[in-house]
């Protein structure tokens, strides 16, 4: 597939039924994660960020492009990304990261209302909405449609303020956001809220420990697309972590009966054959 039937397959994908979209963090991720079926793949900048040795929120737009540009490489699947706030405050920064974006190959991105400033980590209402209008622009210019994903991200900086996200999420789908998300939730009937608020579909990640509801129960409450954020990178992280410590204190060897095989990853690594169908 060229970028125009991936963006194509892509934004068809958002009509529903609903879908898993996997978050890979390299191009050996993405391929594993290719193998097992998965239709479509986004980045993490999170898990990018700790295959680098670093917090998240630590990657620069270039590196994040320089990945997602792996990733593509990777696999003939469509691929889009974790684009974070745009890489700068002004809508011009987002309406840049867009293009640039889309110049490396991916055909879905996503940018969040999030500053990146403790002190101030919310940008305000206008101001956010303006910056998802330049993005919004810069991607229908494109030549291809590309999919783009606004986010409110108030949850995710103690802000618990329902009305608000949704205030936000209706303002984004009325300056011409594709997808709408709005990560950290609390419960399912706060996301069944948010998706009776919206037209556009609706994206959720998967990242809390105990997280109460499942893919039925999702799609049943109107959810789209199910993301998996940085919670596979952290799962991977955890297997090594157990692994090590297995071996530093009982001096055991059990993580091995857990582990994949060598055949299974080399098979899962086979160089790409292009697919047109």
């Amino acid at each position: 597939m060229d970028q125009f039937e991936k963006a194509q397959r892509f934004r068809a994908m958002h009509a529903g039924p609903l879908f898993v979209i996997p978050n890979p963090w390299d191009a050996g991720t993405a391929r594993l994660l290719a193998s097992l079926g998965f239709a479509a793949l986004t980045t993490t900048s999170a898990g990018l960020a700790y295959a680098l040795g670093r917090q998240d929120m630590s990657v620069s737009r270039e590196e994040a492009l320089k990945n997602a540009a792996d990733i593509i490489a990777a696999v003939d699947l469509p691929v889009a990304a974790d684009l974070e706030n745009g890489y700068g405050d002004a809508p011009e920064d987002a309406a840049v990261t867009i293009t640039r974006a889309a110049e490396v190959g991916l055909v879905g991105g996503s940018i969040e209302d999030a500053t990146g400033r403790p002190d101030d980590p919310i940008y305000g209402f206008e101001h956010a909405v303006e910056r998802v209008a330049a993005a919004v622009e810069a991607a229908r210019a494109l030549p291809f449609p590309f999919t783009f994903v606004a986010r409110a991200e108030n949850f995710l900086h103690g802000r618990a303020n329902l009305d608000d996200t949704i205030r936000r999420l209706q303002a984004f789908e009325a300056a011409g956001a594709d997808v709408l998300f709005a990560p950290g939730l609390p419960d399912l009937e706060a996301i069944r809220t948010v998706c009776a608020a919206v037209s556009r579909p609706v994206n959720v990640v998967l990242g809390a420990k105990h997280t109460p509801y499942t893919l039925d129960q999702l799609a049943d409450a109107g959810v789209k697309r199910v993301s998996t954020g940085s919670s596979f990178a952290r799962a991977a992280l955890t297997g090594l972590r157990d692994a090590a410590l297995e071996l530093l204190g009982p001096g055991t060897t059990s993580y091995l009966d857990r582990a994949i095989t060598s055949a299974e990853v080399a098979a899962a690594m086979a160089p790409r054959i292009a697919r047109n169908a």
